[in-house]
């Protein structure tokens, strides 16, 4: 019994060196767009992985693959990397692995759904843990992020609807 007193003590006496574990503070920002084109055509215009080049108006270079899954693609002359995590025939997701929002595990999706034959809605969804941020910047960002990606979207319909 004694023996079992020591150990249980010695257990709780470690988990005090055990430095605390806060939970995150995930952020999802949510933007669609209705386009007026069949969702192979949207997709074929806007979804390849450095697309982003034409629509964001960045430098985009592959650091490592071609496309597929597992894709680096370095955005801005190298000042930011990003890792393609999942693919769809109409979709992908992306972390953000070095760049301004990195520490706080960025990451976003962007994915076209047809709505009928002729309809697309295209829409992009970030997340991202806010509790890495520093606490004057988080409602910077989540606005900045809000605004931006909304008006990326305005970007790729238009793109996707000129004849």
């Amino acid at each position: 019994m004694d023996r079992t007193l020591c150990t249980l003590a010695s257990a709780m006496g470690l988990l005090l060196l055990v430095p605390s574990v806060r939970a995150a503070d995930w952020i999802t920002v949510r933007n669609s767009v209705e386009v007026n084109a069949p969702v192979d055509t949207v997709w074929r215009r806007i979804g390849g992985y450095c697309a982003i080049s034409e629509w964001m108006k960045v430098s985009c270079s592959y650091t490592g693959g071609h496309g597929e899954l597992g894709t680096v693609r370095s955005l801005m002359n190298g000042s930011t990397d990003e890792v393609m995590v999942a693919q769809t025939r109409h979709s992908y997701t992306y972390w953000q692995n070095k760049g301004n929002m990195a520490p706080a595990m960025f990451h976003g999706t962007l994915f076209a759904e047809p709505d009928g034959a002729s309809i697309t809605m295209l829409s992009y969804t970030l997340v991202y843990d806010q509790d890495e941020l520093p606490a004057a910047r988080r409602d910077f960002e989540h606005k900045r992020l809000q605004a931006r990606f909304r008006d990326l979207l305005g970007v790729m319909k238009q793109l996707s609807e000129a004849k």
